[in-house]
C-alpha cells in the first residue's frame, strides 16, 4: 500500500488523494490500538492524524463534528471517529470507524479483567499502572492545552472556559447544566458579537496551517450526508431491532431479573441518560453497579477505572470490566464456566452502551452537516467547545490529586509519581513525543520504582 501520509507532507499545498475504504479501515484499526489518554487524548490524536498529517478533514469541519459529539450522551471521541468515518465512506465507514475504536479495548479488557479476578494483584502489572497513571495526567493536560489553543480564540471564549472550570471545580455544577449555559451564551454571543463565535478561527486559519483537506471547509456535503425523512425512519427501525432482538433473547432465556438482562437495561439507560462523555457517566455507573446491583465492590470499581484509563479506547470501556466481573462472579452458565459468563456479559454491556452512539451519528449527522456554514447553529456549539476546555482542565486536576496524593491531602505526597508526571509533560510539550512513546517509557519507570519499593 502506498504511504499517502508522506506524499501529503511532501506536497503541503496539494489536495490529498482520495482515500479508499480499506486504507481508512487500516487507519481506524491502528487508532483503536493507540487511542490512549481518555477522550481528550484521543481527540488530540485524531486531530494530529486526520487534520494535521493526513488532511482527510479540515479543522473547521473537524471542530464542527466534535461540537455535535460533545452534545450527545456517550463517548465523544468514539462518536467523532464514527462521524468522520460516516462522512468519508457512508454507513459502512461509520460502523468500521466506531467499531474498531472499541473492539481492541474490549478484547484487552476481557483479558486483563480475567487476570485481575482469577489471579489477584500481580506486582509487575501494579507497577505498570503506577507509572501510567501520572503519564495519563500529563496527557490530559497536554490535550487541554492543544484543544484550548485552537478553540479559545478571544477573551469571550476564554471567559466561558474559565467560568465552566469554576462551575465544575468549585461549585460542583452538573456537566449538562454547564453545556446548556454555554450553548445559550454562544447563541446570544453569535447574535450580538458574531465575529467572536466563529468555529476554528475562520476559514483561512486552517488552510494556512495545514493546507487543503480532502473534506475541506467549502467541500459540498456528499449526497449520503443529506437529510432524508425516509432514511431517518429506516435507521429508527433498524436501531429498534438491534436493541429489541438481544434484549428479547435475554428475557426469554434468563428472565427479566437475571444479571445479564439487568445489565443490558441498566447500560442502555446509562448510554441514553448521561451527558458529558465518560467522565460524566462514571458516577452513574458507580452508583448503579456498586450501590444498587452489587455487581462488584467499590475497590474493584476503582481498579476497573485504572484499567480503563490505561488501555486504549474510550474510558467508558470500564463498563466491560464491570460486566466481566459481574458475570464472572455470578456465572449463569454453571460454576465451571465463569470466564464464558464474564466474556459474554462484557460483550453485551459494550453492545448496549455503544449502540445508541452509532444511531445518534447516523441519524443526526445529516442535520449537523446542513448547519456547518450557519452561525446561528455553530455559535452555540463554539461556546460549548470553550466550556469543555474548562471541564478537561478540571479533570486533569482530579487525576493529579488522586495520583500525587493517593491517600488524600492528609497522606504523603507521592514524589516518584510527581517526577514521572513532570517527565511525561516535558516529553509531550518540549520534545513533542508521541502518546505511545510516553506511556511505554512511564510504564517501564513505574514498574521499576514499584518493584524497588517492595
Amino acid at each position: 500500500m502506498v504511504d499517502t501520509t508522506s506524499a501529503i507532507s511532501d506536497q503541503p499545498h496539494a489536495a490529498p488523494p482520495p482515500v479508499g475504504l480499506f486504507e481508512a479501515l487500516l487507519f481506524w484499526l491502528k487508532l483503536g490500538f493507540i487511542s490512549f489518554g481518555g477522550p481528550a487524548g484521543q481527540i488530540s490524536i485524531m486531530h494530529q492524524e486526520l487534520v494535521e498529517r493526513r488532511r482527510w478533514i479540515s479543522e473547521k469541519r473537524f471542530l464542527h463534528a466534535l461540537n455535535y459529539c460533545m452534545l450527545l450522551p456517550g463517548p465523544e471521541a468514539q462518536q467523532l471517529a464514527t462521524y468522520i468515518g460516516w462522512l468519508m465512506h457512508r454507513s459502512w465507514g461509520a460502523v468500521i470507524a466506531g467499531a474498531l475504536f472499541v473492539l481492541p479495548s474490549l478484547f484487552i479488557l476481557i483479558g486483563l479483567s480475567w487476570v485481575y479476578v482469577a489471579f489477584g494483584e500481580v506486582p509487575v502489572v501494579a507497577g505498570i499502572f503506577y507509572g501510567i497513571k501520572p503519564a495519563v495526567t500529563a496527557i490530559v493536560v497536554h490535550a487541554a492545552h492543544r484543544i484550548g489553543s485552537r478553540a479559545l480564540k478571544n477573551a469571550w471564549l476564554w471567559a466561558i472556559a474559565a467560568a465552566s472550570f469554576v462551575a465544575i471545580f468549585a461549585l460542583s455544577v452538573p456537566f449538562p447544566v454547564i453545556v446548556l449555559v454555554a450553548g445559550i451564551t454562544g447563541y446570544i454571543g453569535g447574535r450580538f458579537a458574531a465575529d467572536k463565535f466563529v468555529i476554528g478561527g475562520g476559514h483561512g486559519a486552517a488552510k494556512a496551517n495545514y493546507g487543503p483537506a480532502l473534506i475541506d471547509d467549502d467541500t459540498p456535503t456528499p449526497e449520503h450526508a443529506r437529510f432524508r425523512w425516509a432514511h431517518l425512519l429506516r435507521l429508527a427501525l433498524i436501531g429498534a431491532g438491534l436493541w429489541l432482538l438481544p434484549m428479547g433473547a435475554l428475557i426469554g432465556s434468563f428472565g427479566w431479573d437475571s444479571t445479564l438482562t439487568q445489565m443490558g437495561w441498566f447500560f442502555t439507560k446509562a448510554a441514553l441518560l448521561t451527558f458529558g462523555g465518560a467522565y460524566a457517566v462514571l458516577p452513574y455507573v458507580y452508583q448503579g453497579a456498586v450501590g444498587h446491583y452489587g455487581w462488584l465492590t467499590p475497590t474493584q470499581m476503582i481498579d476497573g477505572l485504572a484499567l480503563g484509563e490505561t488501555t486504549p479506547g474510550p474510558l467508558i470501556m470500564v463498563v466491560a470490566f464491570v460486566g466481566f466481573v459481574g458475570g464472572y462472579l455470578n456465572p449463569m452458565f454453571g460454576a465451571d464456566q465463569p470466564f464464558l459468563a464474564g466474556a459474554i456479559a462484557a460483550s453485551l454491556v459494550t453492545w448496549f452502551t455503544f449502540l445508541p452512539s452509532f444511531l445518534f451519528i447516523l441519524a443526526g449527522g445529516p442535520l449537523v452537516e446542513s448547519t456547518h456554514n450557519e452561525l446561528k447553529f455553530t455559535a452555540p456549539l463554539t461556546g460549548i467547545t470553550a466550556a469543555v476546555v474548562g471541564v478537561i482542565l478540571n479533570l486533569a486536576l482530579f487525576f493529579g490529586y488522586h495520583v500525587l496524593w493517593p491517600n488524600g491531602f492528609n497522606g504523603t505526597f507521592d514524589w516518584p509519581s510527581a517526577l514521572i508526571a513532570v517527565g511525561a509533560a516535558v516529553a509531550l510539550f518540549r520534545f513533542k513525543r508521541g502518546v505511545i512513546q510516553v506511556l511505554l517509557a512511564c510504564a517501564l519507570v513505574g514498574m521499576t520504582v514499584h518493584l524497588l519499593q517492595r
